[in-house]
């Protein structure tokens, strides 16, 4: 029977042989009562009785399962003093629990002082260096264990591959991993141990190389929930949805269970889609397998139908939810602040800072981000002195919000004066940073900030930030500055431009009137991007009264089944700006003959609060 916490020691006898002892504490570790295993323990020792090589093991799996680093180091000090220094079991027990408590020094400290060592002693430290992202020195590890005459296992390699899909996305790591690949083919452990074969899948997904992770996937004999689930998150984390949607149809198929996990994979990929149609379905599915009443589900749900434009639906959802928790909140407010609602986003943070759930700096950024839409300085001010007044001043998640929401309210010095107070500053506070002086004109703050972060503080940039510093080049006319970032972005850091780099190309080289060389490019193009990226063409065709190249961007925007009130709205500005009347006139006719809507224009004026 397993032990109780309430019913452990009323009839407890102090003269008891240690093998009861153990029992006990086998049997509450056993059923999960660690904090029980500690009390055992403690009424133990105060018996005077000693434990033995079972006893310590299995009370440091308590203190590691409760992060106990207290009861850790009080423990170790009884092994040291009962002489269980040469008990391999004892001493690996040890590492594994400073390890499991982050206290990596300790553990390689006990480990390095061993006398004798297992295949478990060196995987133990090994899983601990791959747990921090160490993999340098879980590497050479590896290799001292080889050395030594020790045979890998498939656990050790379970947690290499695991490691590498932790830490850095950097090509190296992909390498070497393929490097493990390879010697793990040649010692025959895949398609034997279905945990590695998982491991080296959740790796490759981790880096985008679905190729190489459906071959895995494709030889096990046996595949789990797991095997699965990491092939369709590999595929959702790739932008395939498709895929994931034709696995789960096989699954399904093949009568595997499904749990959340899976769930959580199909929901992203309807985000990723934003169908409406195909949401509702696996939501209808979610509620028969009753998976939809776990939390990350809920929240997971509400975003999913925000992104659908359906904002009933993801309120319904979450006012149905009883427990509120910080997530669920955070998913509506966001939910809100990117549909264009930011007034309802804000309304939302106040309803919740009236409740017992705590925003975090998650949350925070959204409603910073809702000021910013909403362009009110006012209650952006307010949020702040919430900011500071609650101790998330130095998150960097809302220092980079901060900065963003004062560029977009119009005070660029409060920005960069923000910015500057940043002391540890990433990716993230240097790309907001840098959008704002974009989107105030200021291309050459913009472009000096960039250079200062790739070259003094040796960030490496991405796709977000060089479509801020295009933005810049462009609004201010910079085309060979413009024109070096977008070959530098590809040629120097292997990004590959996006629509929102392309359509910057366009327009930086539309509003300088090289209207030719913008078609050029435009026609350089991959397909699928190129009815996106004559928008910023037809408009710079209106700017300089380019009535023959508009035309050519018109009838192709025109005959795109994407085409909107927009194109036609520009087209007939172009004819007006050249007094042809009769062409402007039908171009508005084909507005209303096709029933398209012209979305109005909104401003607003804030006056005395």
């Amino acid at each position: 029977m397993p032990l109780r916490p309430s019913s452990t020691f009323t009839n407890f006898q102090r003269q008891r042989p240690l093998y009861l002892w153990n029992l006990m504490i086998r049997d509450s570790t056993n059923n999960g009562f660690f904090t029980e295993t500690l009390k055992i323990y403690s009424f133990m020792h105060h018996s005077c009785v000693n434990g033995n090589t079972f006893t310590y093991p299995l009370l440091l799996k308590s203190c590691a399962n409760l992060f106990s680093i207290p009861h850790g180091t009080m423990l170790h000090g009884h092994v040291f003093r009962l002489g269980f220094q040469s008990d391999t079991f004892v001493q690996t027990s040890l590492v594994d629990m400073y390890s499991k408590c982050s206290v990596i020094e300790s553990a390689i400290k006990v480990f390095d002082e061993m006398p004798q060592r297992s295949v478990v002693s060196w995987n133990t430290v090994i899983s601990a260096y791959c747990r921090e992202s160490l993999m340098d020195k879980a590497l050479n590890l590896l290799k001292e264990m080889l050395v030594f005459g020790f045979e890998p296992s498939s656990s050790t390699y379970v947690s290499i591959f695991s490691g590498f899909s932790s830490g850095m996305k950097s090509f190296e790591f992909l390498s070497q991993g393929m490097s493990i690949h390879c010697c793990v083919v040649k010692r025959g452990l895949l398609c034997f141990e279905v945990s590695l074969d998982n491991s080296l899948m959740g790796m490759y997904s981790q880096f985008g190389r679905m190729d190489e992770a459906r071959k895995v996937f494709d030889s096990m004999d046996e595949k789990t929930t797991v095997s699965w689930t990491t092939i369709m998150g590999g595929y959702v984390k790739v932008g395939d949805v498709a895929e994931v949607f034709k696995l789960f149809n096989q699954m399904r198929h093949q009568s595997i269970g499904i749990d959340f996990v899976v769930f959580l994979n199909l929901i992203s990929g309807c985000i990723q889609l934003g169908d409406f149609l195909l949401a509702s379905s696996v939501h209808t599915l979610a509620l028969k397998c009753g998976c939809d009443k776990e939390d990350s589900i809920e929240n997971l749900l509400i975003t999913m139908y925000a992104k659908c434009g359906k904002l009933t639906s993801a309120r319904m959802i979450f006012d149905a939810i009883i427990r509120k928790n910080v997530l669920s909140w955070t998913s509506m407010i966001a939910g809100y602040a990117r549909s264009g609602h930011p007034k309802e986003a804000l309304d939302l943070f106040r309803r919740m800072v009236r409740t017992e759930n705590r925003p975090n700096g998650a949350t925070l950024a959204t409603v910073l981000s809702a000021c910013a839409n909403f362009g009110s300085l006012n209650i952006g001010q307010e949020i702040e002195q919430y900011v500071f007044e609650n101790g998330f001043e130095l998150d960097q998640q809302v220092q980079a919000s901060l900065v963003h929401m004062y560029s977009k309210c119009g005070s660029i010095n409060k920005a960069r004066e923000v910015f500057e107070s940043i002391k540890n500053k990433d990716l993230t506070t240097w790309t907001s940073m840098i959008n704002s002086y974009a989107i105030h004109g200021m291309a050459n703050e913009a472009i000096n900030l960039f250079e200062k972060m790739t070259t003094l503080e040796g960030i490496k940039p991405d796709a977000i930030v060089y479509t801020s510093l295009l933005l810049g080049c462009s609004h201010c006319g910079l085309v060979e500055d413009g024109l070096k970032y977008f070959k530098s972005m590809q040629t120097d850091f292997g990004i590959t431009p996006t629509i929102e780099h392309y359509t910057c190309l366009v327009d930086l080289l539309g509003r300088v009137g090289q209207l030719d060389r913008a078609l050029d490019a435009v026609e350089a193009m991959p397909p699928e991007v190129q009815a996106q990226a004559l928008g910023p063409l037809l408009s710079a065709c209106w700017i300089h009264g380019n009535v023959e190249l508009g035309e050519l961007a018109a009838a192709k925007l025109l005959g795109d089944s994407s085409k909107s009130s927009a194109s036609c709205v520009l087209m007939a500005n172009l004819y007006n700006s050249v007094g042809k009347w009769k062409e402007a006139n039908s171009m508005r006719n084909l507005i209303d003959g096709n029933r398209m809507v012209k979305e109005c224009g909104r401003s607003q004026v804030q006056i005395s609060g």
